[in-house]
């Protein structure tokens, strides 16, 4: 029973050398053509659009020294919000502020600046990794 078993390998055995396999040229691989700006990664799109709803509607008086936490459920990124000023910037309220992002490919610090524009929405003038 055993001797059937070797029969069907004993063909695997020989006849194909790695050694003496070269490179396929008949292969041609390409690219395809985009507008020259890297796409912006979506989950930190979200999770900007979170900080941006979070340091907008902030009680700077109730904003402890520990920061204001923020938590994206579509993302599961979280963090901290901390070092929260307002200012005036020609007529616009602006908020200045750090934060901390917590992600599943690790932990990263941003300094940001958002403004409220003329139509009363929030935008978000900076978000650079410090």
């Amino acid at each position: 029973m055993a001797g059937l078993a070797v029969v069907p390998l004993a063909g695997c055995a020989g006849g194909f050398d790695l050694d003496k396999a070269g490179v396929d040229d008949t292969l041609t691989t390409g690219s395809v053509a985009g507008n020259g700006r890297p796409q912006p990664d979506a989950m930190r799109v979200s999770d900007e659009a979170t900080i941006r709803n979070a340091v907008s509607s902030a009680d700077l008086a109730a904003v402890s020294d520990n920061g204001l936490p923020w938590a994206n459920v579509d993302t599961g990124s979280r963090g901290a919000i901390t070092n929260l000023v307002e200012y005036d910037n020609k007529g616009l309220l602006c908020r200045k502020f750090s934060v901390s992002r917590e992600s599943f490919n690790g932990v990263r610090l941003y300094a940001g600046d958002a403004c409220r524009a003329g139509d009363g929405s929030w935008r978000m003038l900076a978000f650079v990794e410090s």
